[in-house]
Parts: structure tokens; C-alpha cells; sequence
């Protein structure tokens, strides 16, 4: 555990430990979608229904900042994808447009700031919500982040409840709005 700068006590999660123990359970969950494919290879309702879960990227260069995010994603029912800086996540988003982006600050190639700035003049993408989670969580980063159009900024480590209630309040927002 550890104390925040605000007096509240957060835990502290060990990722290589969280990794031992929910590793078969990933394993089973994957086998399990493997094996929900109909005759001749079809999707069953139940793939076709994950397919359907909205799609959250996250992006920062820590392997496993991304893995733990990912597993905390994927329990809640979202699809994930991931990308270790600012221009494979670029890349990422050419592919599939997410319902939310997560991105640290600090990465090689290209920052979370440039790839915000990149987002924002991407017509298909200006609307994206943008979430940045980092440990850079001085006051002249965050009104930085403001300007670029960020929609939250948390630090490290953020409040597993907090991110979620974010995410889902954007995914709502989102189904909400007329195709």
C-alpha cells in the first residue's frame, strides 16, 4: 500500500505476481472464445457478442503497465488493444477506431502529448476520449494536456474504480448518440 499525495491509502499491485496467478485463467478464457466458433468456423452469438464489446487502446512503453491495464480492461468485458508508443498507436488507430484511448506521456518515438496533438487534427478522430494516465501529474502537465484537448488526466498509480467509471461513462455517452 501507499499513501497518495491526497492522504487517501491505494494499493500497490505486483504485476509478476498478479501475472502467476491469472495467467491459466486467461489461457482458459482464450480457449474457451476458441471454442465458442459455430460449424464450419462460424462465430457463435457469444463471439459475436465479444466482437461487439467496445474496443479500448492502451499506450504506454511499460509492458507492464500495459498488461495490467489490459487484464483489469478485458475482466470488465472490453476488447483491448494495445501499443508500446505514440506512432503504433497511430497505427492502431488506422486500423479500428477505439471507443476510448489510454495513453501514458513518456514514451519513446512519440510522446503521449504528440499523439494527442495527432488525434485531435484527425477528423475521424477528433472526438476520440482521450484518457492519460502518467506519474507526471505537476499542474503545468496537466493544464498542458488541457490545451491539447485531453478529456482526463490521472496519475500514477490511478484508482482502478475511477478509470473504469471513466471508460463507461464514454462507451454510455457514445452508444447514446445517434449512428
Amino acid at each position: 500500500m501507499t499513501l497518495l499525495p491526497s492522504g487517501a491509502v491505494t494499493l500497490i499491485y505486483n504485476p509478476v505476481a498478479l501475472a502467476a496467478v491469472y495467467a491459466e485463467s486467461v489461457q482458459a478464457a482464450a480457449q474457451a472464445a476458441a471454442a465458442t466458433a459455430g460449424p464450419h468456423g462460424a462465430p457463435s452469438d457469444t463471439a459475436a457478442a465479444v466482437a461487439r464489446a467496445p474496443l479500448v487502446l492502451v499506450v504506454d512503453d511499460s509492458l507492464t503497465v500495459r498488461r495490467v491495464t489490459q487484464r483489469l480492461l478485458l475482466r470488465e468485458g472490453y476488447r483491448v488493444d494495445t501499443a508500446k508508443d505514440g506512432l503504433e498507436a497511430l497505427e492502431r488507430l488506422a486500423r479500428e477506431r477505439p471507443a476510448v484511448l489510454l495513453s501514458d506521456i513518456e514514451m519513446p518515438r512519440m510522446d503521449g502529448f504528440d499523439l494527442v496533438r495527432n488525434v485531435r487534427v484527425d477528423p475521424g478522430l477528433s472526438g476520440l476520449p482521450v484518457i492519460i494516465i502518467t506519474s507526471r501529474i505537476a499542474q503545468k502537465h496537466r493544464d498542458h494536456a488541457a490545451e491539447l484537448g485531453v478529456d482526463h488526466y490521472l496519475g500514477k498509480p490511478y484508482a482502478e474504480d475511477e478509470l473504469l467509471g471513466l471508460i463507461a461513462g464514454h462507451v454510455a455517452r457514445a452508444a447514446a448518440q445517434p449512428a
